[in-house]
């Protein structure tokens, strides 16, 4: 199973939250919420450090468009991704 990592130092942790769940509904998607390893808070920066998003290698390719389809959505509402 690949993991990748995306992360948006701005984006809230009620939209990481968000985002986590519709990934979860494609069957055989795992994700975890990375914790906030920053020192000092910040009102301007995101609670979480990411989201780590495993997608097995036996997934379908609907589901695979799907995901990516996700993961654009919420990067373009929310100022794009880092990975």
């Amino acid at each position: 199973m690949s993991e990748r990592v995306y992360y948006n130092p701005r984006m809230p942790l009620a939209v990481y939250r968000e985002l986590a769940a519709h990934l979860q509904l494609l069957d055989g998607v795992s994700v975890r919420l990375l914790p906030q390893t920053c020192s000092h808070f910040d009102y301007g920066l995101s609670q979480i450090a990411g989201i780590a998003v495993a997608v097995p290698p036996t997934l379908d390719r609907d589901a695979q468009a799907r995901c990516e389809e996700i993961l654009e959505h919420y990067g373009l509402q929310h100022g794009g991704w880092q990975c």
